[in-house]
């Protein structure tokens, strides 16, 4: 339920970990409450948003790698058109990107979309005309990020840099707007970004915190890509915090039995730790499925005070009282801003 304390906790997470040596990063903050968080550890905050001055490129990447920006800019493509790409279109986009420079902007991607290249062209057995035409709606769609509501954020060169030293890093995507697909797309950019910068500077575990992840859990071919990146955390040191409001927002991904559906799950089967605070009693049927909890478990669920949560790992359950000091509460606590100021020392003990 909202306002149960959700937030509080992936924020405490991440903050207390600092002294541990780990590090935080959230790839996409579209509320801005993150940002008070970084800026009151020493952090840093990147914004971006239309009419902003920052620019991240989503085509960094390192040598030969033109399978990950095909894979991103497919994903994009998919979801701003709403459907799967075709195989003609998935081949046009495959040679838009060998044929791009080193140093490729969206843009030049783009270009290769609507003038292809003609000896890729014509080595794959597909006359320039065809492939130009197969490429029409996948350029159409990522023009989006170029001249639509998205142009001015990922449609030049890298203007910030990620300071590997930094305790907390988040992506302010506040100024976006509410669009949920505009959100979902921007976030998987700005991740695109971090996940190279974090590649090119390892050695240091690190969260990386998915906030307001029902966006996300709205488009599945960002879901398909974002699975695919979690098979890789361990490799890199990273644990992958996702927060949602209700199971329930999987449906939104597809119906039952779908391709969808089943890459929802399989994101949520590959979080070995859960942590549920409060529920409503139509929730209850779907959570207790989706997590197989016993019936003592969906028990407490509608009863769990504010800032306590089942905690449910691998081998062991538990009930657990998230406790903030008032200083966190202060930064934390999405909440405290429209609670009486009077409150604010009792509702410390969350």
């Amino acid at each position: 339920m909202i306002g149960s304390g959700k937030s509080a906790l992936a924020k405490s997470l991440t903050v207390r970990a600092i002294a541990t040596g780990r590090r935080a990063y959230v790839p996409g903050d579209p509320k801005g409450e993150w940002a008070p968080v970084a800026e009151r550890v020493g952090g840093a905050v990147l914004r971006l948003g239309p009419g902003l001055p920052a620019r991240l490129n989503p085509l960094d990447a390192g040598p030969a790698d033109d399978g990950g920006r095909t894979r991103l800019l497919a994903a994009l493509a998919e979801t701003l058109l709403g459907r799967d790409l075709r195989a003609g279109e998935r081949a046009a986009l495959d040679s838009a990107v060998a044929a791009a420079p080193q140093a490729a902007l969206v843009a030049d991607v783009i270009e290769r979309l609507v003038e292809p290249d003609v000896t890729r062209a014509r080595v794959d057995g597909v006359p320039p005309a065809e492939r130009a035409i197969d490429g029409r709606d996948v350029a159409h769609a990522l023009r989006r990020l170029t001249r639509g509501d998205l142009a001015g954020m990922f449609d030049g060169p890298s203007t910030l840099d990620l300071d590997p030293t930094a305790p907390v890093v988040v992506i302010d995507l506040s100024s976006v707007g509410s669009d949920d697909v505009a959100v979902a797309v921007a976030m998987t950019c700005a991740s695109a970004w971090l996940e190279n910068a974090l590649s090119a500077a390892g050695g240091v575990h690190r969260w990386v915190v998915y906030d307001e992840a029902w966006r996300l859990l709205r488009c599945p071919a960002l879901v398909r890509r974002m699975q695919a990146q979690w098979k890789l955390a361990r490799a890199h040191g990273i644990a992958n915090l996702l927060v949602l409001h209700r199971l329930s927002d999987l449906d939104a991904v597809g119906p039952a039995g779908s391709e969808a559906r089943a890459l929802a799950a399989g994101l949520l089967a590959d979080c070995s730790t859960r942590v549920i605070y409060r529920q409503e009693s139509d929730q209850l049927a779907g959570t207790e499925l989706a997590l197989g909890l016993t019936d003592t478990e969906r028990a407490l669920l509608p009863s769990l005070p504010r800032g306590c949560g089942l905690w449910k790992l691998p081998r062991s359950t538990h009930v657990v009282h998230h406790r903030l000091h008032v200083d966190e509460l202060a930064v934390y606590d999405t909440d405290f801003a429209m609670s009486d100021p009077a409150l604010g020392r009792d509702r410390g003990q969350l």
